[in-house]
């Protein structure tokens, strides 16, 4: 199988380095373009294969991970932005590769509309966001991309290829989680529903309660998650579940005092003390748990689901079997209970159903996500070793945009279907245009 070899490119744009929210990865691509349309995007991607370099798509730079640098062609999708069409009869929004999360979830606002679950941020762009496997948390209702309903793609050649479950179905299957191996998303189709009300019931909780009401939580809501404050016994859950209103927002001030001030002000002073001065983390983190107070409210899906996130941070993520989190989750309490590590970020654990999408987290099985995460700054590699060692020991999958260190052999265990996308991509990109040092190390060459 050949291979694209980088050489020297036609003059472009001068070159610049591109560094991620978190800091974690810098590149100097070749040259960076930003085509305004569809055709334009298939000429640069043909134009690249010409010169002999390799092509990545960037957003907004939310992945721990290089997943999407390149020393060659760095796509900037900032022109592809905004809602192509709405199908009312079908329900369905189509919707340009770099539209962020947010101009969608207002347009559709707009429009009566809404997503029926995403994340807890919204910065990222539709495509970097689907690509990866960003989630939120639901019973049954799964990660963005297993509410796409139809993709663009642009080809290692430079060919528009359209899929869905009719059209071009092995890539559809494939593509919604394609780690930007499969080619260039450029546009993306969603499946929406009419905008409802959801309500919030926010309550701190004991971490021994949580684990022992586990799975009671998640039957009984539609959405339920919570977050550890390590060396506490302390959590704090959220229940999210429809709601026939009315409409009952936080006000303005308790919202503001939760969500800046606790939330993102004092919790970025917690954590830059936390990091000069490390043995005062656990007193700390006592405090930070009981900050937050009960609460409950109600508003549109977006405003519910989603919070702002201002203070930075690096984050190792791990799907687990559902049945296999409370476990997971008591070992890794034990660990740093029996370790030197001091950890000022809580940990975040979620749900999802099980999904049909070859690469996803939740493919085939019900999922439990826990999230780890470190102030940006901070030494995270002996934290996040240990619990990379437990969540593998429970078959666990990593988050394609977090920080991590499996590998193709893992992975192909770890996924039933990963020889199935891994004869997808050889079809599609035999040449490995869209190649990268990640992608050799978690798809093989």
């Amino acid at each position: 199988m050949s291979r694209t070899a980088s050489r020297p490119g036609r003059p472009g744009t001068a070159r610049s380095t591109w560094r991620n929210w978190a800091g974690t990865v810098s590149v100097t691509p070749v040259r960076e373009a930003r085509p305004a349309s569809v055709a334009e995007l298939a000429e640069e991607v043909r134009r690249a294969a010409e010169d002999g370099l390799r092509v990545k798509t960037v957003g907004t730079g939310h992945s721990f991970t290089a997943v999407a640098a390149t020393d060659g062609v760095l796509i900037r999708p900032d022109l592809l932005t905004g809602i192509r069409s709405v199908d009312r009869s079908a329900m369905t929004v189509t919707v340009e590769s770099g539209t962020p999360l947010k101009r969608l979830n207002e347009a559709l606002a707009r429009e009566g509309l809404s997503l029926t679950n995403m994340g807890d941020i919204m910065e990222q762009t539709v495509a970097g966001a689907t690509s990866t496997g960003t989630h939120g948390t639901g019973r049954e209702s799964a990660s963005i991309a297993a509410q796409i309903r139809g993709l663009e793609l642009v080809t290692a050649g430079g060919e528009v290829l359209t899929c869905s479950e009719k059209e071009n179905p092995e890539v559809f299957a494939a593509a919604r989680i394609g780690l930007g191996a499969l080619g260039v998303v450029s546009a993306i189709t969603f499946a929406v529903e009419p905008v409802f009300l959801l309500t919030a019931r926010e309550e701190p909780m004991p971490f021994d309660r949580v684990l022992s009401e586990f799975d009671a939580l998640h039957a009984e809501n539609e959405h339920f998650e919570f977050y550890w404050f390590p060396h506490t016994a302390n959590c704090n859950t959220k229940r999210n579940n429809r709601s026939a209103g009315p409409a009952a927002p936080p006000g303005r001030v308790t919202g503001w005092i939760e969500d800046e001030l606790l939330s993102n002000g004092a919790f970025h002073a917690a954590c830059s003390l936390g990091r000069a001065v490390p043995a005062a983390i656990p007193a700390i983190a006592r405090v930070s748990s009981r900050a937050l107070s009960a609460r409950t409210y109600t508003d549109i899906p977006y405003k519910v689901f989603t919070s702002p996130r201002r203070v930075r941070f690096v984050e190792m993520e791990y799907a687990v079997p559902r049945e296999a989190a409370v476990a997971a989750l008591r070992e890794l309490r034990a660990m740093v209970e029996r370790s030197p590590l001091r950890i000022s970020f809580p940990v975040e654990v979620r749900t999802a159903p099980a999904d049909d999408i070859a690469l996803s987290t939740a493919s085939g099985r019900e999922t439990a996500y826990i999230a780890v995460h470190m102030y940006r700054g901070t030494p995270y590699r002996a934290y996040f070793s240990a619990v990379e060692r437990i969540m593998t020991a429970h078959g666990g999958r990593p988050h394609w945009g977090k920080i991590h260190t499996r590998d193709a052999g893992y992975l192909a265990e770890a996924y039933p279907r990963f020889g199935e996308f891994a004869a997808l991509r050889d079809r599609l990109d035999p040449d490995r245009l869209f190649q990268n040092a990640y992608l050799r190390r978690v798809l093989g060459d």
